[in-house]
């Protein structure tokens, strides 16, 4: 989804991604590779739920191979990590930027509707 930003009027895009738990590392190079080029070309807002439970953005530590290669794209690409808190049974559901200001302040925002997931809220 592409929305109209604030700054300049500027595309920007809005990314969700669910990776499953059992997802091989080759269709993760695939994903990691169209996300670089697409965060090099547009203004862009990622939500995501990865699945790799021994990733943390915050510290910057991981356990498996796999998970570093979500690190290192990231850390390579998004320029700051909007969500710490817990948005499901202990995970975050993360979300990135990769530009400032693209997004205000985050905030977690009670539960969705009947389900055990928490909703994440922005000013902007």
């Amino acid at each position: 989804m592409r929305i109209r930003g604030k700054a300049n009027n500027a595309a920007v895009m809005v990314g969700v991604c669910y990776r499953p738990p059992n997802q091989d590392e080759n269709a993760d190079e695939i994903f990691y590779k169209q996300l670089i080029e697409v965060s090099q070309l547009l203004a862009l807002v990622l939500v995501e739920g990865f699945n790799l439970p021994d990733v943390c953005c915050k510290y910057n530590i991981v356990e498996k191979k796999q998970s570093r290669m979500l690190l290192e794209c990231v850390e390579s690409n998004f320029q700051t990590h909007l969500v710490s808190k817990p948005t499901r049974e202990g995970a975050p559901l993360d979300l990135f930027v990769n530009r400032e200001g693209l997004v205000g302040d985050v905030m977690i925002g009670g539960h969705l509707e009947h389900t055990n997931h928490e909703m994440i809220v922005s000013d902007s």
